[in-house]
């Protein structure tokens, strides 16, 4: 009752203030209308009758009471200021003498609009009115701040949200991440029966960090783990954590603790822990303070002075290297799951998670989709399903089938084709050339990457491209024959210009970079050359821990030079290995290549038949690329003869639309 009655009140004094607020401007106007009007000097009869003799009234004004009894005069004077004005009450027998004096001398009669003193209404305006204006416009200007942020004054206020169960994950939603699974797991079962580990003395971590590339399913883990505990689950991002103001951070913290401690056992979860974690006193400049204030107070509650019994806390991030090492200790964050790229089965799992709500056509094999699809992430695989269903509708299909999932693929590595951009021939023969060249190292090489796809269709910044896989997927081990296979393939291009065409172009300057990366990085970092088995160069931190920005040299110039020698000797080496294969499969070459030109794109199936038949006239259940172009050019000769304006430069599925439209 005591709690409603000071609301009541507290409602009261707010919508009161306006009223007080006009209470105290209309007093301030009185008290400056009354120093107005004492500004105004009263004269006596004799007095002005002084003044006129003096020849001190400049103007005046003589107005008759309504019993005639008494004048009113009013007017200006002259001596004390500029002009004042003066009033005055005159008796009717001594206003003869002042009638006289005046039409005498010619006095100008007074006009008492002209003059802003005399009119009220006129000073309020041009005194008061700018005054009433600013009040009411501060006023405004603060409800509107106050209504902008009601929580103005909760600034400290923990921004963690408790999640609903309509956002629900259990481990059925997450594909792929078996291992990663099975850490968690404990989580939960501590949650669930903490009487179990209490009994042979065992600890829970009090903190998980799960480390991973973006799209790993790091977030989509932790919700799972709060499905499947079925407790309070807190998540934050750790920006919300910073603000303009200093100490809202701290503040923050431990309201967030505070909140959590009330729903123990629970789960909090920091996503981009980074943000408010990295480490202390580096930086350009010095250290944020703000932020270390923060990061202290987050050490201090997750293993200090106080206890969090059943508050289980997990982060995320992909960026660990810059975290302080105080938040990697046992104690607070104990455990660190890392979540890696997927592999192929993997990858075949979660194609199976995103495909539930999505009509696949009878010839679309997810275990083979998965193999083609090596280094996507979670996230990268979803988006590729979505594409395909996008392309699928474009097209006016019932189902997505593997031609709209091949074209996502590409869409997702190098961007949409480019059908509209007109080449000539002999860029178009160029490219083709340098793309079969490519293709022949990856065919003939016994370490290159297995040939998938060639196409000279352009996408993003690319004329054409030449798709190339590991025949078996390997996540983290290269060897040396592997990698020069690989700079070699690289090379093939710009080889198989220089043979057959007798002119190199730009086009392989993005396979020089490549390779020569590649060969720089056998010589200074995997001890692969003549030079030993040494490390001249390492990774340095980032500029913004205070570490020196790109890569750190320890070796003197003499050994520069070496190292300079021995990359362009493995360059050289793969470029005169590259022109033996090319030359020794020329004929093969221009099969690719005129194959190239009169298809623009040749998958796996149709590029081993050309290996295995020597010819490129491919038999009917293979050719759906062909299909597609014949289904172009008929396309554009119907769009001709119903006089289609810019037909020649329409694709497949804008031909389509302006037919279907000329025919409703």
């Amino acid at each position: 009752m005591n709690n409603t009655q000071s609301n009541n009140s507290n409602n009261k004094m707010k919508n009161s203030f306006p009223y007080l607020i006009l209470v105290a401007v209309i007093i301030f106007i009185i008290v400056i209308l009354e120093f107005q009007g004492g500004s105004v000097k009263k004269l006596t009869t004799g007095e002005l009758l002084k003044e006129l003799k003096e020849n001190n009234v400049t103007e005046i004004l003589i107005t008759p009471n309504n019993n005639e009894s008494v004048y009113y005069v009013e007017g200006k004077l002259k001596g004390y200021k500029e002009t004042e004005s003066f009033k005055s009450k005159i008796i009717a027998e001594e206003i003869v003498a002042i009638t006289e004096y005046v039409e005498e001398n010619n006095i100008k009669e007074y006009d008492t609009k002209s003059d802003p003193g005399s009119s009220t209404i006129l000073y309020v305006v041009v005194n008061i009115l700018p005054f009433i204006l600013i009040v009411v416009f501060g006023y405004v200007l603060v409800k509107k701040l106050a209504m902008s942020n009601k929580n103005s004054v909760d600034f400290g206020r923990s921004r963690a949200r408790l999640s609903n169960d309509s956002d629900k994950k259990t481990f059925n939603d997450v594909a792929g991440l078996t291992e990663e699974k099975q850490e968690v797991e404990e989580l939960i079962d501590f949650l669930k029966n903490p009487k179990k580990f209490q009994k042979l003395g065992a600890r829970i971590p009090k903190g998980v960090l799960l480390v991973g590339p973006p799209g790993t399913g790091k977030t989509l883990l932790a919700k799972a783990v709060a499905g499947e505990a079925n407790v309070p689950f807190f998540y934050i991002s750790g920006s919300d954590f910073v603000e303009l103001f200093v100490g809202v951070g701290a503040s923050r913290v431990r309201d967030m603790f505070k909140e959590a401690k009330r729903s123990a056992p629970c789960l909090i979860f920091i996503d981009e822990i980074d943000a408010v974690g990295r480490q202390r006193g580096t930086g350009l400049g010095g250290g944020h303070d703000e932020r270390e204030q923060t990061l202290n107070q987050l050490l201090t509650e997750m293993d200090g002075f106080g206890e969090n019994e059943g508050i289980i806390i997990i982060a995320a991030t992909n960026r660990p290297d810059v975290l302080d090492p105080a938040l990697l200790r046992p104690g607070r964050f104990d455990r660190q799951v890392t979540i890696n790229l997927p592999d192929a089965k993997a990858r075949e799992q979660i194609l199976k998670v995103h495909a539930k709500n999505k009509i696949l056509d009878k010839t679309v094999n997810l275990s083979n989709l998965s193999q083609r699809t090596p280094g996507f992430s979670g996230a990268d695989l979803e988006n590729l399903l979505n594409e395909a269903a996008l392309l699928a509708v474009r097209r006016n299909k019932q189902a997505i089938s593997m031609a709209e999932i091949d074209e996502a693929t590409d869409r997702v590595l190098m961007g949409p084709a480019k059908t509209s951009r007109q080449i000539t021939e002999k860029e178009k023969k160029l490219v083709s050339i340098h793309e079969a060249g490519h293709a022949v190292i990856g065919i003939k090489l016994e370490d290159a990457n297995e040939v998938h796809k060639i196409t000279i269709i352009p996408r993003g910044m690319a004329g054409g491209y030449t798709m190339m896989l590991p025949k078996e997927e390997k996540m983290v081990v290269l060897t040396k024959n592997e990698l020069l296979a690989e700079i070699t393939g690289l090379l093939g291009g710009r080889v198989s210009e220089e043979t057959f065409l007798h002119e190199i172009s730009t086009g392989a300057s993005d396979d020089f970079k490549k390779a020569t990366n590649i060969a720089r990085n056998m010589v200074t970092l995997y001890g692969m050359s003549d030079l030993g088995p040494m490390q001249y160069e390492e990774q340095s931190g980032s500029v913004f821990l205070g570490r020196d920005y790109g890569k750190t040299k320890n070796f003197s110039d003499q050994v520069a030079l070496e190292i300079d020698r021995e990359t362009r000797k493995i360059i050289e080496e793969c470029y005169e290995k590259a022109k033996d294969i090319i030359k020794k499969n020329e004929k093969l070459i221009m099969l690719l290549s005129d194959a190239l030109m009169k298809y623009e794109t040749l998958t796996k199936e149709q590029i081993e038949y050309i290996v295995e038949n020597g010819k490129i006239d491919f038999p009917v259940n293979e050719e759906n690329v062909v299909e597609d172009e014949k289904t172009l050019e008929q396309l554009r000769e119907e769009a001709k003869e119903l006089k289609i304006k810019g037909a020649s430069k329409m694709t497949k599925e804008e031909l389509e639309e302006a037919l279907e439209r000329k025919d409703n």
